[in-house]
Formats: structure tokens, C-alpha cells, sequence
């Protein structure tokens, strides 16, 4: 094989982009190179810059084919489901609680240390009392994700707001009562099977959601008093209510959470916490008696009301020993109480008590899971959910849908009963400013005139998003009363409150469950649509009229072979080794050539294959499928195929950020 070059006599054969020498030399060393020289040293600079050209043409064609690949429309969907997924579980949570810092409210003087309290209501771990008709799988991921809901936003309340005391306000399982002891069972026939064993398991459960968040804190207040979790109030889901209540039921619950009735001291201000829910059978009927139970039967000489009651009346007891204690700590005295491990004798090593200590009525705080007594029709506030106030005008004196009803059933009773209200507020003390309550699933504010004081009633939202609101919530509570440590008084000046309270929503479950649908049935719409379009309106380019020798496929095991038809006056230009020449190979259709799709022709039968001239170049088609039978084949194909891809990286990256979290 040989290269004929053309024949250079001087500059005139450089390059264009290569300039003449101008020095003399230089000029006078070019033209006394041998032809042969000059002639490969042009073709040099020729080949150079060729390959140049051609390198810049491969990187735009790489580059182009990557962003092609890059950029298609199930990207654009992947990339809109990871900015959803994204928000959906963790962007809105961030949110919320970034939205109830405590700086962002708290309204205390410069240099205050407030005891900050976070109030939990009505979790209500969903179980089979919950849903009892829902099929599986549908009840076992109702109850997977409401653990998650409950333990995400838990972990968020510790890990952005650390509150120093967590207290719950009963309810915490839903249908704890229901499950048999070792000596009762449900009334319910349907809950007979469900034994003490599951009761624990649902206890471990709480355990892991809750305490497991509480113990991985472990920053201290910034009041120095300690941190602590409380669930020892029982709601009626956990125990019954009124005469319903079975007392293993009520002493499993008090063994695994401590005792119901208590008085703990907390920023400062007493909180009196009580079992209402037993308390409530003194003013029922009672069904062996056929009377009220406000006396005790000489038959019945231990109902089920009688644990609440002696609590109360022995109130000044125990507030004396509580205040009292708390004094003692603030004085580093520690007569009576054993902080160190060590061998002592048995009567010093019991736990400080004294029949003398008198209370110092520090501010009292009333925790019961049934709300107060109320009449009928007294609105909410502006802060319930389910039903606003009829009017943002005016403050209405009775407004129905916002109120919360005054109604009762088997095992509940949505408030305690005057008799009730008037004996658990008189008896908790003499300054009683705030209630707390639970059991609504709803905000509900108002202010209880009747008694003395007028204390303020608070009814907290449920922390779980399958209570029947939209937006759980929590309540935070913020105390500041500093007090001499010798006698308890108060140092503030005045009547300045002590005591500020902030309602934190929480994100929408079920609102993000109907957005991830939209967006589902969206990316649906557009990936049928697509594969529509490439199927039935995409448009191919012509062939050259000059057919390539070898196929472009074949089915096997067919005889039939493409045939490729030409014009008169077409012909094929064939290299002088018999190959087709380059130019002659046709680019390949504008619709995607995909496994699905090779496939869907492959399992065409002969007579669906066609071959169409193009009539405006002269070309001529491939063959495509002619019946829109064939074509609804090869489109259904194609989504499947998009369908996959796209649920692929989606379904991972939604069950890592469910798992991690």
C-alpha cells in the first residue's frame, strides 16, 4: 500500500493557521529541507489538527449522550421524588419543631432559668382494640407507622427542644385494659384470647418509643433540679373507667409505672396528679349496690373509688412532705433521706417522712386525664382543630361545635361530673392555677370561674396522628418561680404569672401520605404518556436510499429476512472489499431502543411486520408493528420498564430514610 502526498514548493504549502517564518534564517533553513521532509511535516500539522477536530467532535457527542441519558424525563421524576421524600420525612418535622424553639415564646426576665416541661397526651399505641375489622397487612402498617410517627416526633421533642421534665397525661395504651392478668379477662369475648404476655409486649413497646429517646439525652436542666419522665396517670383506655375498672388491671398498670395518685414538685410548683378515671365510680351507679358508691358498703368495704379518695383527704400529707422535701433539697440538708450506697441500720435508712411538715402552697398544678366539669356548649378557643370558633369577632359565651361535648359511654365519660370536678379541685390545695388534661384528642382552652382562683384548664392534643386529628401536638409548659429556699416564699414582686404555656403542632401524616399519592399518580400519567408518544407519534427518520449489505437484526429461527427495497435509481455504493461504505449506515430511529421494546418485535409475528417508503426524501422505514394491538404491546412494555427504573432509587431512598430514622 503506498501514499501519494502533493508535491510542496515552498511557504505556500504550510497550513493556514501555520505563518511563514519572517526571520531570514529561518525562511532560508525551510526551503533547504529535502520535499520529502517538507512534505511530512505538512501532513503532520494536516493530521494533527484532524485529530484535534475529531477529539473535540468525540467529547461534544460523549457529552451530548451523557446529558441525554442524564436528563430524561424518569430523572425528572426521580429528582421530584427525592425533594418529596425528603420534605415529607424530614424537612416538615425539622420544621415544626424548629417553629417551637423555646427562646421563641418564652417571655421571662433577663438572666431567668425557667423549668421547662413537655406534656404528652394520649398516645394510645395502636393495637387490635384499635382497628379491630381492619385485614392485615393494611392493620400491621397502621400500626408500624404510628410507632414511627410517635417515635420520630418524641426523638425530635428530645434532641432539638430537651425538655427537663416529660409527663404524660394517660392513655398510653389503647386498649390496655382489655388485656387479661393472671386472674382476669376482657368483658369483651372477642379480647379473651389476648393474654398478660401481650399486655408486656405493648409495655416494651412503650418502652422503646419513649424511654429509649429519654435515656439517650442526657444534658442537664439548665435550672439544675434534675430531669425526669412521668407516666404513672392512667387513662380510661389503660384501665377502664368507673365502675369498668378490674383492679388486677389497675395494679399491673400502678407495678409498671409507679403509683397513680402522687405529688411531685417540679419548678418549683406542685403537681398533684390524680386517678380520675377511678374516682369517677364514686359518682356512678353502682352495679351490685344499685346506688351511688359515695359511702362504703359494709358488703364492699374497698371499691374501686376508695384508693383516689383517702389521697385527697390526706392532701395536706402529702403536699407537706413533697414542698417540704423539696426545701431540704435546695438546702443541701439531707436529715432523713440516704443519697450514698452503704450499710445502715433499718430505722435510718428509711425515706424521709415527717406527720409535722406543714405545705408552703407553692403554686399547685392539677393533672387529670378526664377534663374538668364544664357547661355545655363553653367554646374551645381558637387553637381546636376539628371545629374553630363560629365566630372571630367576638367572643361568643356559648359556641357548640367549638365545645367539647358533654357525653359518656361504655368505659368512658368525656368529662368528670360536677360532684367530681368540685372534690379533686377543692381538696389539691388552695391555690390551684393550672389543670391539665387529656383524653379529647383536641386542643381546648378555658378559664374554670367557678372555683377559687379561677385556674386555668389546658386540654392537651394527642401526640398520635391516628387519634382523629390532622395535627398532633404536645403542650409546652414553661415555670418560673423563684422562691427563699428557707421558707418557700416567692421572690417575684407581685402577682406575676409563673406559669407559660405553648401548644406545638406537629406535621400532617395523613396529608403527606395524600401528597406522596398526587405525586404518585402524577409520575404514573407521565410515564404512560411518554411511552405513548414513542409508540404511536414518535417519527423516524428516512433511510438513505442506499440499503446497508448487512441487517440490522433478525429474528431467529425465522425464515423470513428483511428485505430492504430500493428505488430505480437507487443504488449501493460498495468499498472495493464489498462492505458497505460508511455512509451508507443509517442512524437509528428517534424512539429508544430498550430490552423492552426488542422484545415486544421480537414476538411479532410475520405479518405484523410492514415496510413503509417515505415518500417526501425517498427513503424508506424499518419495519414497525401495524395493529394497535402490536403497538399497545410494545407501549406497555416500555412503561413497565420506566415504571421499574423509577421505583427502584425511589422505594430505596424512602426505606432508608424510614429506616434511619
Amino acid at each position: 500500500m503506498s501514499y501519494a502526498y502533493p508535491r510542496s514548493t515552498g511557504a505556500s504549502s504550510l497550513p493556514s493557521y501555520t505563518s511563514v517564518p519572517s526571520s531570514k534564517t529561518t525562511s532560508e533553513s525551510w526551503h533547504d529541507l529535502p520535499n520529502v521532509a517538507k512534505q511530512w511535516m505538512v501532513e503532520g500539522a494536516a493530521v494533527f489538527q484532524t485529530a484535534r477536530s475529531q477529539d473535540r467532535h468525540d467529547i461534544r457527542r460523549f457529552a451530548s449522550l451523557i446529558f441525554r441519558r442524564t436528563f430524561t424525563i424518569p430523572s425528572a421524576l426521580i429528582l421530584l421524588w427525592l425533594f418529596t421524600l425528603w420534605r415529607g420525612e424530614r424537612t416538615v418535622f425539622q420544621e415544626s419543631i424548629d417553629a417551637c424553639a423555646w427562646e421563641n415564646w418564652e417571655k421571662w426576665p433577663q438572666g431567668a432559668t425557667p423549668h421547662r416541661v413537655a406534656f404528652i397526651a394520649d398516645p394510645q399505641l395502636v393495637d387490635p382494640h384499635t382497628y379491630p375489622g381492619r385485614p392485615w397487612p393494611l392493620s400491621t402498617l397502621t400500626v408500624d407507622y404510628t410507632d414511627q410517627y410517635l417515635r420520630r416526633s418524641f426523638s425530635s421533642i428530645q434532641n432539638a427542644l430537651i425538655p427537663d421534665s416529660v409527663l404524660f397525661l394517660g392513655d398510653l395504651f389503647d386498649g390496655g385494659r382489655e388485656w387479661a392478668t393472671s386472674t382476669t379477662t376482657s368483658p369483651e369475648e372477642r379480647y379473651q384470647k389476648y393474654t398478660d404476655s401481650f399486655w408486656k409486649k405493648e409495655y416494651g413497646r412503650f418502652m422503646k418509643i419513649f424511654l429509649d429517646p429519654w435515656m439517650d439525652q442526657n444534658e442537664l436542666p439548665i435550672d439544675g433540679r434534675g430531669r425526669r419522665l412521668i407516666a404513672s396517670l392512667p387513662g380510661n383506655h389503660d384501665l377502664g373507667f368507673g365502675h369498668g375498672i378490674q383492679e388486677p388491671v389497675r395494679d399491673r398498670f400502678q407495678a409498671y409505672f409507679g403509683q397513680s395518685n402522687r405529688v411531685d414538685v417540679i419548678g418549683n410548683h406542685t403537681f398533684v396528679s390524680l386517678d380520675t378515671v377511678s374516682l369517677s365510680a364514686m359518682d356512678q351507679v353502682d352495679p351490685q349496690t344499685g346506688g351511688t358508691s359515695s359511702v362504703v358498703n359494709e358488703a364492699y368495704p374497698d371499691p374501686i373509688w376508695k384508693q383516689t379518695n383517702d389521697f385527697l383527704n390526706k392532701m395536706t400529707y402529702h403536699r407537706g412532705r413533697a414542698e417540704m422535701g423539696e426545701l431540704r433539697m435546695m438546702q443541701n440538708r439531707s436529715e432523713g433521706i440516704q443519697f450514698d450506697y452503704r450499710i445502715v441500720e433499718p430505722a435510718d435508712s428509711a425515706i424521709y417522712s415527717n406527720d409535722q411538715d406543714e405545705p408552703v402552697d407553692l403554686p399547685t398544678i392539677l393533672l387529670t386525664h378526664v377534663p374538668l366539669f364544664r357547661k355545655p356548649a363553653t367554646p374551645c378557643g381558637p387553637l381546636r382543630e376539628r371545629y374553630p370558633p363560629s365566630s372571630t369577632t367576638e367572643e361568643l359565651e356559648e359556641d357548640e361545635p367549638n365545645s367539647l361535648s358533654i357525653s359518656g359511654g361504655y368505659q368512658y365519660q368525656n368529662v368528670l361530673t360536677p360532684k367530681i370536678s368540685t372534690e379533686v379541685v377543692t381538696k389539691s390545695g388552695p391555690n390551684v392555677v393550672q389543670v391539665y388534661s387529656g383524653d379529647d384528642h383536641d386542643y381546648c382552652e378555658l378559664i374554670h370561674r367557678e372555683f377559687n382562683g379561677s385556674p386555668r384548664e389546658i386540654t392537651v392534643k394527642s401526640l398520635s396522628w391516628a387519634m382523629g386529628v390532622r395535627h398532633p401536638g404536645f403542650l409546652m409548659t414553661s415555670l418560673w418561680n423563684p422562691i427563699n429556699p428557707e421558707t418557700g416564699e416567692s421572690l417575684q414582686q407581685g402577682s406575676s404569672p409563673t406559669i407559660q404555656n405553648h401548644l406545638c403542632i406537629l406535621p400532617d401524616q395523613l396529608g403527606i401520605f395524600i401528597h406522596y399519592g398526587c405525586i404518585l399518580g402524577l409520575s404514573i400519567l407521565v410515564l404512560l404518556l411518554r411511552s405513548s408518544f414513542h409508540v404511536f407519534f414518535a417519527s423516524e427518520p428516512a433511510l438513505s436510499n442506499q440499503s446497508p449489505v448487512l441487517p440490522l437484526s433478525e429474528r431467529r429461527g425465522d425464515s423470513y429476512k428483511h428485505q430492504y427495497q430500493t428505488s430505480g435509481t437507487s443504488s449501493s455504493t460498495l468499498a472495493p472489499n464489498g462492505l458497505a461504505s460508511r455512509a451508507s449506515i443509517t442512524a437509528f430511529p428517534r424512539y429508544p431502543v430498550t430490552k423492552a421494546s426488542h422484545d415486544a418485535y421480537r414476538n411479532l409475528d410475520q405479518d405484523d411486520l410492514v415496510t413503509t417508503t417515505s415518500k417526501d426524501k425517498g427513503g424508506y422505514r424499518p419495519a414497525r408493528p401495524r395493529g394497535f394491538r402490536q403497538k399497545s404491546v410494545l407501549m406497555g412494555r416500555e412503561f413497565v420498564h420506566s415504571v421499574r427504573v423509577v421505583a427502584l432509587v425511589v422505594l430505596t431512598v424512602y426505606f432508608f430514610l424510614i429506616w434511619r430514622w
